[in-house]
């Protein structure tokens, strides 16, 4: 995969299945046309689900399909036969995907693990047939149940990936091959600013233990605020447990070590507290080239006792050795790898309390709207005289009439109750 496809933000858009139309039939044999109602009940809609895919390093894939929907529950039949259920929606997601809904920004979900599979957007209910309508009273209902409705959602994918060590420092230090060198990855490398385009990952081996370890694109100043590469891959560091802070003390680019690390360190702390506080081993490499000694020597001096800091050379693997054992070592006292706080109460399911507001239109019409109409024009069908009667009785009830009584509506005024519009007549 090219480096320039790597997309860790992405917006796709999700929608479950409508719940099915319950079913409005009679019973009818030979000889015996009107045996009773024996509509049954709608299908669900299908769920849509996020699952955990260990296969995916990134978001390339959502850029080619931004629309998932599950499928609409199917009418119900006759015979008291329920319809069939849509079919769930499944969008595999690379692991460290993190889930918010755009509108309010909260976070859904957190997919950590491979297979891990998180509801998002539950389908719609079926609607009941006639035969659920049947009372004493009323023996032969020609009307059934609306199947509930679903709402297209936006969700922000943001990519944060899983590592217990990130690797930092300016471009052209050798983050990626102190990566190479430690581990199996075969990141790219080569004598040029920003050859890293993307975090890679490698699998550290230590004796009989192991952990994982980040390389991230080279940050440079003014990263926190948007400039050069940094700015996109400084999320990835905020899950990782600690940091290995690359500095090049071979002088060749003229640049001071100490003033280097400074910068990268203000750059952390501009993005977020929390990545300023993460424990940090400095790594001095290209200590193998001509000169590198005096550069060391001012860098210990200067921050050694704050810091633990190791002189390497990743080419050559000078160093290294001690410097997995300080890493192991301080791993072993740090927490593993957090998940992001998820918003326990967020939820895409509609208010089941029976409310509503009424506002007057452009035209002088009062329309009613709230999860009060949403049940009537679900569960009424105003052509049949118990369901319209029924309509009418549920305005009083809940108030919708006294309301309109207070807003001034007068005999003759048009009424708009979510599909339906009627007269006023007191």
């Amino acid at each position: 995969m090219s480096d320039k496809l790597f997309t860790d933000v992405v917006k796709i858009t999700i929608k479950s299945g409508n719940g099915g139309d319950g079913m409005c039939s009679f019973q009818s044999f030979k000889g015996r046309p009107a045996m009773g109602p024996d509509g049954g009940d709608g299908g669900k809609g299908g769920d849509v689900y996020l699952e955990g895919d260990p296969s995916q390093s990134d978001f390339l894939a959502f850029r080619y399909k931004t629309k998932y929907a599950a499928g609409n529950g199917a009418r119900g039949g006759s015979k008291n036969c329920t319809g069939r259920g849509g079919e769930d929606c499944v969008v595999k997601v690379p692991l460290g995907t993190v889930v918010r809904d755009e509108e309010t920004g909260a976070v859904i979900a957190d997919i950590f693990a491979a297979g891990e599979r998180k509801l998002v957007c539950a389908g719609g209910r079926g609607g009941k047939g006639n035969a659920r309508f049947c009372t004493a009273k009323r023996h032969a209902p020609h009307f059934s149940q609306k199947g509930e409705a679903t709402e297209v959602h936006t969700l922000v994918l943001e990519l944060k990936i899983i590592a217990d060590v990130g690797i930092i420092g300016f471009p052209n230090v050798g983050k990626s091959t102190l990566l190479s060198k430690i581990s199996a990855a075969r990141p790219k490398i080569a004598d040029y600013h920003f050859t890293t385009l993307s975090p890679n990952l490698g699998v550290v081996r230590y004796y009989d233990n192991s952990f994982v370890a980040a390389d991230i694109p080279g940050l440079i100043e003014g990263a926190a605020l948007g400039a050069g590469l940094g700015h996109d891959f400084l999320r990835h560091i905020e899950r990782t447990r600690m940091l290995l802070h690359v500095v090049d003390v071979s002088g060749v680019e003229e640049r001071d070590p100490a003033d280097d690390f400074v910068k990268i360190n203000a750059e952390l702390k501009g993005y977020s507290d929390r990545l300023a506080a993460l424990p940090q081993i400095v790594v001095l490499n290209k200590c193998d080239v001509p000169g590198s000694e005096a550069y060391v020597k001012a860098f210990r001096k200067k921050y050694g006792k704050k810091y633990d800091v190791h002189a390497i050379s990743a080419v050559t693997g000078e160093g290294t050795d001690n410097l997995l054992k300080a890493v192991w070592d301080l791993l072993e006292t740090l927490p593993p790898v957090s998940r992001e706080e998820v918003d326990e109460e967020f939820s895409y399911k509609k208010d089941t309390d029976l409310d509503f507001e009424i506002y007057v239109d452009d035209d002088g019409a009062f329309v009613v709207e709230g999860t009060l109409v949403d049940m009537l024009e679900r569960n009424v069908v105003l052509s049949d005289p118990s369901s319209a009667a029924y309509f009418q009785r549920v305005l009083r009830v809940r108030g919708v009439i006294d309301r309109l009584i207070e807003m001034g509506v007068k005999e003759g005024d048009t009424v708009v109750v979510g599909e339906t519009e009627f007269e006023y007549v007191p």
